[in-house]
């Protein structure tokens, strides 16, 4: 018998003063039962710093021809796809090919810098790519906001961005390992 997604709900209060976006927002979630809660709360972050009342979450593990998230134009053109973890290079090359602007959001430190040595040579041809990088550290605050229902509050400003739930708060930063030109 296969296992079912667990739905996580959260509702967001996002204030963004880099990009002067300002949401007041309810999300559904669906976590994979191969998912864990760092993992899922990655996916929330990085809704929180690309948010736009159009970017929505996709089937993600359950889909291989779809992102984590994506945000498409009224005519279904891709404008954004945010990927995670440590995809191969070709499923990056290709998602560059169907988007504007594509975004990888690494973690797994060590295995994450062995894979950005191996891969950074071929990703830096294209342009379109931003990769971010989690501490260990980052990711594993992210897991203790976990919960089934989530009130966050998500301040960004200089890249900095800081989530506030009852359970706790925690200040995240991402490392840039590349940006898209």
């Amino acid at each position: 018998m296969a296992l079912k997604a667990t739905v996580f709900k959260a509702h967001v209060e996002l204030a963004d003063m880099d990009r002067h976006q300002y949401l007041n927002q309810s999300l559904t979630l669906a976590r994979h039962p191969s998912e864990t809660d760092g993992r899922l709360m990655v996916r929330l972050l990085a809704w929180c710093l690309y948010a736009e009342e159009r970017l929505e979450f996709t089937k993600g593990l359950c889909a291989d021809d779809e992102p984590e998230l994506w945000l498409k134009n009224n005519a279904g053109e891709i404008e954004l796809w945010i990927e995670l973890g440590q995809p191969d290079e070709k499923r990056l090359k290709k998602a560059c090919g169907r988007a504007r602007q594509v975004v990888l959001f690494n973690y797994g430190e060590r295995s994450a810098k062995v894979w950005w040595q191996q891969n950074q040579a071929n990703l830096s041809r294209l342009d379109n790519l931003s990769v971010w990088s989690l501490s260990d550290e980052d990711f594993n605050a992210l897991a203790e906001l976990a919960g089934r229902n989530i009130k966050l509050q998500a301040n960004i400003m200089d890249g900095q961005c800081l989530l506030s739930t009852e359970s706790g708060s925690i200040s995240v930063e991402p490392e840039c390992r590349q940006k898209s030109q």
